[in-house]
């Protein structure tokens, strides 16, 4: 599977950076028809181990529903409705997990920033390998808590729907259809960097 990307939709970066990461944006629109590739997914995961974390605690814990299945629907109800409306036609859902603290009470401080760390590389590698991902944080956290029985410890973060890039026209709401083929935007690195002289 090759990366799909059109040359509209590369970011228009002030100096060079990777392709995997410029071509990489957040569709809403994948296409229910295509062949998924397992093994693509399987590599974002494994990727996403692989990630740094504070004294190496890794943090993070991903439940994946494939479309069809029941870890699948129950992740979707617990979506606004809003994202449930477009996330449907993905072909799997993955609910980002942190870890805030150890089983034996021990706090983890920097649980949440070290699972942004894992879900960016999960997002990177599934882009690598010819996949798209929509990370989203609008679901019903108690939901997915009482739908996956998970301890308090436990925090789900966002929700990330993956797939292969389907047509804007697929997507129902006019205002979803102009989102998916408008520039991408960004802050220019003045607004964001304070670097010393």
């Amino acid at each position: 599977m090759s990366i799909i990307s059109s040359p509209d939709r590369l970011a228009d970066t002030s100096v060079p950076i990777s392709d995997v990461i410029a071509g990489r944006w957040s569709p809403r629109s994948f296409d229910p028809d295509a062949v998924f590739e397992e093994e693509a997914l399987v590599a974002a995961l494994e990727a996403a181990r692989w990630a740094p974390s504070a004294s190496n605690t890794q943090p993070w814990r991903f439940i994946v529903g494939r479309r069809g299945s029941d870890t699948f629907q129950r992740i979707a109800d617990a979506l606004v409705p809003f994202n449930a409306a477009w996330a449907a036609s993905a072909h799997a859902l993955v609910v980002n997990i942190a870890e805030t603290e150890t089983d034996e009470g021990t706090p983890l401080p920097w649980a949440v920033y070290d699972l942004g760390q894992a879900a960016a590389t999960f997002n990177l590698q599934a882009h690598k390998s010819g996949l798209h991902t929509h990370p989203v944080g609008g679901f019903d956290v108690d939901a997915i808590r009482e739908a996956f029985a998970l301890e308090q410890r436990f925090v789900p973060v966002t929700v990330t729907a993956v797939g292969v890039l389907g047509s804007p026209d697929a997507l129902e709401n006019e205002m979803l259809r102009s989102r998916e083929t408008a520039p991408r935007q960004r802050k220019g690195l003045s607004e964001i960097v304070v670097i010393d002289d």
